[in-house]
């Protein structure tokens, strides 16, 4: 079945929606989702979105750019955050006016909370100065990201906007470097649409699922990540994946930073707050990459908890905030503590272990979301991609919280405005009489397998030396062990076989491509972090255990190439106003 629209956006989180309701009147858009579209990821998101409004202390745009520019250990492109940072402003105030539900100081004004890495100076007139935490994440409660994502919706149901819920998308249809379309499977019918577009946006999200613990839900498979990476578009900074330091221990369930930015403070089995071991000044609100980083710290010097499967954890102590505020302003994050782990966060401190959680790298893109191939900025014609499947590069080596739903609504609102402006300009492009061709023949060969490989092992044991080898911790040497094993999973998945051979809700069809899209993905992670020798934010090498701003102070670009190593470019980052220097906290 073909369909005609003029803008495809594939993903209905908080940065696909955004960019359909620019999408104007008389055009048509179509938003594609793996799940129901209220379902998707943005709205596990917790603890806030962030701009320098002011409401509760002093603040700047400038100050927002600092931090973020120095929390990305100095790799964002300093033009791409500063349209961020300044438009953050404007941003939620526009969401205040679709009807999104912010929390209110006692002045009425949206509530501010602190958050790791987000500081001002003590001293105004010392700007590069000791810092210290300031309010600037603007939330609803802990469910922040839910909110969002309702009222981006709701909008977009009053604007016509057309949905295709649980279409699974499998394929970009580009062809002489122009984008024309996307293949996907139809999850409750097993048919294959093709949707031929003068423009395509991806806002599939994160690949969290590439790792065995991660807050990430099910559906954060990488598919946006392999499907460009298989067309031959690179994949950026790939080696830098964020691992939140607060998942409900052996689970990975997202526990906020909200908890922390409320008064919350990480213990080790002695009870000692030891993140006054490494970041004295701002402490239990660092940034996520040091704060991950000495939590494996304490657990491997002997002071982690073990529990009764040999697993370590630390504690996340709010007993001293009170049940009024633990149950008023954290009440999503103490549920999944007494639902998941049986622990009244009020009494006793919750069990945590860094977990999987946001990718820093992926599809690069210049500032209006289009995405480019090569350190020119040759483009992809028609193709634009936002939210965490896009590199644009606003976070670096390293996010800080609540930059993510800000990145979604800033880039995902530009991105739509150069689509609506492509469509008007331009004409559906000629469309290949084999644009399916990818996915008949890979549901076909799934199908008719009659190997002995199972979907789940595979699956579990890229898991699992992604985990161990490809982690918060790494050597070159971990590092080529998870490379080898990611090549035996490849040969063993052309033998994978399952047992539905049926078409509709056919999951165990869906998970078998997906595992694809995870091998791919993984690929891409681990050759990217091997290539670079050194350590920087998120990416931390023990055997280059400093960074190295003569060498490295660039972008990865990652290229597939087939039966062979994948090749590997690079590009300079964007700076226009802060020099790189030591990152202290």
């Amino acid at each position: 079945m073909i369909h005609q629209y003029d803008a495809v956006i594939v993903g209905a989180g908080g940065a696909g929606l955004r960019a359909a309701l620019e999408i104007p009147e008389g055009y048509s858009c179509a938003v594609l989702t793996k799940v129901y579209p209220t379902r998707s990821h943005t709205g596990t998101a917790q603890g806030g979105v962030c701009a320098a409004l002011g409401n509760e202390e002093d603040d700047s745009w400038e100050y927002h750019f600092f931090d973020t520019v120095k929390g990305s250990d100095f790799l964002g492109d300093q033009d791409a955050i500063e349209i961020m940072c300044q438009d953050a402003i404007r941003a939620i105030i526009e969401l205040e006016h679709m009807g999104m539900p912010f929390s209110r100081n006692e002045k009425g004004l949206i509530a501010q909370r602190p958050f790791g890495g987000h500081t001002k100076p003590k001293d105004p007139n010392n700007p590069f100065g000791e810092r210290v935490p300031v309010k600037r994440a603007c939330f609803s409660a802990d469910r922040t990201g839910h909110v969002m994502l309702q009222t981006l919706y709701e909008n977009c149901i009053k604007r016509g906007v057309k949905f295709f819920p649980e279409f699974f998308v499998t394929d970009l249809i580009v062809q002489d470097n122009i984008a024309r379309g996307v293949v996907a499977i139809e999850i409750p019918t097993g048919e294959i649409h093709v949707f031929h577009a003068k423009t395509v946006m991806f806002a599939t999200g994160g690949y969290g699922r590439v790792y065995r613990i991660t807050s990430n839900a099910v559906v954060g498979t990488g598919d946006g990540f392999a499907i460009s990476y298989r067309r031959g578009i690179p994949l950026e900074d790939m080696e830098f994946v964020q691992f939140h330091p607060t998942g409900l221990w052996r689970l990975g369930i997202l526990v906020s930073e909200a908890a922390r930015g409320e008064g919350g403070v990480l213990r080790n089995k002695l009870g000692e707050r030891f993140m006054e071991r490494y970041a004295p000044t701002i402490k239990d609100l660092a940034p996520r990459d040091v704060i991950s980083r000495a939590m494996y710290t304490e657990i491997r010097e002997g002071r982690g908890i073990e529990g009764p499967d040999g697993t370590h954890y630390l504690l996340l102590d709010l007993t001293h905030l009170g049940p009024e505020i633990i149950n008023k302003k954290l009440p999503e994050i103490t549920g999944f503590a007494r639902i998941y782990l049986g622990v009244d966060p009020t009494k006793e401190p919750i069990p945590v272990q860094p977990t999987t959680h946001y990718a820093m790298g992926g599809i690069p893109t210049n500032i209006d979301a289009e995405v480019v191939i090569d350190d020119k900025g040759t483009k992809v014609e028609g193709f634009y991609a936002a939210g965490e499947v896009a590199c644009v590069s606003v976070h670096g080596a390293n996010r800080l919280g609540t930059n993510s739903l800000l990145d979604i609504i800033v880039f995902g609102r530009r991105g739509g405005k150069k689509m609506a402006e492509y469509i008007k300009e331009h004409d559906f492009p000629t469309l290949p009489k084999d644009a399916d061709e990818w996915t008949r023949k890979t549901i076909e060969r799934i199908l008719n397998s009659n190997g002995k490989e199972r979907v789940s092992r595979i699956r579990k044991e890229l898991q699992e030396v992604m985990m161990d080898k490809v982690s918060v911790f790494r050597t070159g040497e971990s590092i080529k062990e998870a490379i080898d094993k990611i090549k035996e999973l490849k040969e063993r998945y052309k033998e994978v076989k399952i047992d539905d051979k049926g078409k509709r809700f056919n999951t165990d069809l869906i998970e078998a491509i997906e595992l694809e899209n995870l091998l791919d993905t993984a690929e891409a992670i681990a050759y990217s972090a091997l290539n670079r020798t050194e350590s920087r934010g998120a990416h931390y090498r023990e055997d280059y255990p400093k960074r190295d701003d003569q060498n490295w102070l660039k972008h990865t670009l990652i290229y597939k190439n087939e039966n062979k190593e994948p090749i590997i470019k690079y590009k300079p980052v964007v700076i226009t106003k802060i020099p790189p220097m030591e990152r202290k906290y």
